[in-house]
């Protein structure tokens, strides 16, 4: 996932992405502690997906923040 699909995103499109990928990460890690893990690269790339949504999610919280001021 890209940062340019990330700002096209909605706000809700963005709060559900993060909770599917965090359900991922909860798959990724029962998979490590049973061995079934083949990719471990999927670790990094999903932890790298959620922190750019939550960058995403926080900077629209500022930017609404701010323009109510």
């Amino acid at each position: 996932m890209k940062a340019k699909e990330v700002h096209n995103f909605n706000d809700e499109e963005v709060a559900v992405e993060i909770e599917r990928l965090r359900k991922r990460m909860f798959e990724l890690r029962s998979q490590k502690v049973t061995d079934k893990i083949e990719d471990t690269s999927q670790f990094k790339k999903t932890r790298r997906d959620i922190a750019r949504l939550l960058t995403e999610q926080r900077t629209r919280e500022i930017s609404k923040s701010e323009a109510q001021s």
